[in-house]
């Protein structure tokens, strides 16, 4: 009996576990449920409203591509529910900065569209790296980054894309340090200023091992060299400066009479701005070497250049010139001139020519346009801290379609053509008051009689003067009067020179051209002349 109530009980105990266990997986169920849809609904409690949660393209505070609740999304941008990283135009990538050439990892392919970028699912060749080398600094960038960070500096670019880590790129830089490489030759203990890489090789040779000192001199009495001061200067390859010379023939600081004595001057390196007079050119100085290119000195022997100095035999030569007017000139100015010296508009004499002038190391050297006015030169001015600097360049003259303008405004369009408007003359027959004509008027060739023939054609002008007889005799002009006056036979020759080398006028050495050049008919015969 009492067996039969157990089995009774156990079989109630099993059956109710059972219920607990279904239980147990229907809540289960339920809360992993609800765990999801806690993850896609987000309750706002005290408003009562239920936002789903989306990819927003843009967010009502500017933000782009984020998961947020959508009444945070602004209602002009895109919205889906899912995750930004299962979209398109949020999908994470490498945008390329073609301008900038840098290139940055997991952006958002809109955020890269909207800046302008080039947007790839994969790292684009443009962004491969290297070592991108800046005067004695480095960066780990890419080609088209270091292209613009060493135009920016002035500098040419110097990229090694066999390099693949900051670490050697900026150790590679470490080689091209400057100092003092000491070592041992022939028993003593002497120097070389040169690289930490160059001192390297010297160390890697087995009988010669030394050391190698940033910034310091071989002169310097701490490294207990053979090396000291001397009187002796050189031109340093590549260098603007005079530069002392030790007595192992090293390359010292910047030639400073004032600092032959000094200890320290002949211990640390001295860059150029902590040399003498470094906002001067110093041209011709006796006692300072700090030379500058670019204000018109460099290095020269004086046996060469001239002047002496306090100890050596080198100075900061003058690169500047005189022109052909006795003017001054500085080092790398450039100017125009013309066998026409009068440079009147669309007066040029026949076969002049124009050229350009350039003042470089102290010679005035000259660039010829090309010929038959086929270029002209022109020239401008810049204001510089030491005052006017002048440019110039020969450039095409623009002449071909000048005559064909009808129009003052397109005339002097000088985005398109060189041509100036003269009032009160025609071309041809035409009826129009004024006529475009070249500024600059080409060379003709006058061995080629067809060319010119087409060309100073053009200036062609017929003119009937109407006359009307008297009853009793005698005749009044009517018509056209003005063709009899001087004036107007003076203008028309004006516009026959403007076209070319036409009409009758001094040729570029100052002799007068055939008259033939020039002709006025009246009924057919030559004008007679006074």
């Amino acid at each position: 009996m009492v067996n039969d109530e157990n089995k009774i009980v156990n079989k109630i105990l099993i059956d109710n576990t059972r219920a607990i266990m279904r239980n147990r997986y229907v809540l289960g169920f339920i809360l992993m449920i609800l765990g999801v849809f806690l993850f896609t609904i987000n309750i706002n409690f005290s408003s009562g409203e239920v936002s789903a949660t989306v990819c927003c393209e843009k967010t009502t505070s500017g933000a782009y591509c984020q998961n947020v609740p959508s009444n945070e999304c602004d209602p002009s941008s895109r919205q889906v529910p899912t995750s930004c990283d299962s979209t398109s135009y949020c999908k994470a990538g490498t945008c390329y900065d073609s301008n900038e050439g840098t290139c940055l990892d997991n952006t958002p392919q809109l955020v890269c569209n909207a800046n302008d970028g080039i947007w790839s699912e994969n790292s684009p060749a443009q962004c491969e790296l290297g070592c991108c080398i800046l005067g004695d600094q480095a960066a780990f960038v890419s080609l088209v980054r270091c292209k613009k960070l060493s135009a920016f500096l002035g500098l040419q670019a110097n990229f090694d894309k066999t390099i693949g880590n900051e670490v050697a790129c900026v150790a590679k830089v470490q080689q091209q340090d400057r100092g003092a490489c000491v070592f041992e030759s022939d028993f003593q203990k002497t120097c070389r200023f040169t690289t930490r890489g160059e001192c390297g090789a010297i160390n890697n040779n087995g009988t010669n091992a030394g050391a190698f000192y940033k910034d310091k001199l071989c002169s310097a009495e701490e490294l207990g060299t053979i090396c000291g001061p001397s009187t002796k200067t050189a031109c340093a390859p590549g260098k603007d400066e005079v530069y002392f010379l030790d007595t192992c023939g090293n390359a010292a600081n910047i030639y400073d009479a004032s600092k032959y004595s000094d200890k320290d001057y002949w211990t640390n390196v001295k860059l150029k701005g902590e040399s003498c007079n470094p906002s001067s050119a110093n041209t011709a100085s006796s006692s300072c070497g700090n030379c500058n290119y670019l204000q018109g000195s460099y290095c020269r022997a004086t046996d060469v250049s001239g002047g002496k100095t306090s100890y050596g035999d080198n100075i900061c030569a003058d690169l500047n010139c005189i022109d052909e007017n006795g003017a001054k000139r500085k080092h790398g100015e450039s100017w125009c001139i013309s066998d026409d010296t009068k440079k009147v508009e669309g007066e040029q004499k026949v076969g002049s020519r124009f050229y350009r002038r350039i003042c470089m190391n102290n010679q005035v050297v000259t660039e010829p346009c090309e010929d038959l006015r086929a270029e002209e030169c022109v020239e401008d001015s810049i204001e510089t801290s030491s005052g006017s600097f002048s440019q110039a360049a020969c450039r095409v003259n623009r002449w071909q379609d000048c005559i064909a303008q009808t129009e003052k405004q397109d005339c002097e369009n000088t985005d398109r053509r060189d041509c100036f408007w003269k009032e009160g003359v025609t071309l041809g027959n035409a009826t129009i008051n004024g006529a475009c004509l070249p500024r600059v008027g080409p060379g003709l060739a006058f061995w080629n009689s067809e060319e010119s023939k087409v060309v100073c054609g053009a200036g062609n002008k017929l003119c009937v003067v109407k006359f009307e007889k008297g009853l009793f005799g005698g005749e009044k002009c009517i018509s056209n009067c003005e063709c009899l006056e001087p004036g107007w036979e003076k203008d028309y020759g004006e516009v026959c020179s403007a076209m070319g080398d036409c009409g009758s006028s001094l040729n570029y050495v100052g002799k007068k051209g055939f008259r033939e050049g020039l002709k006025i008919l009246i009924n057919g015969e030559p004008k007679e002349e006074a």
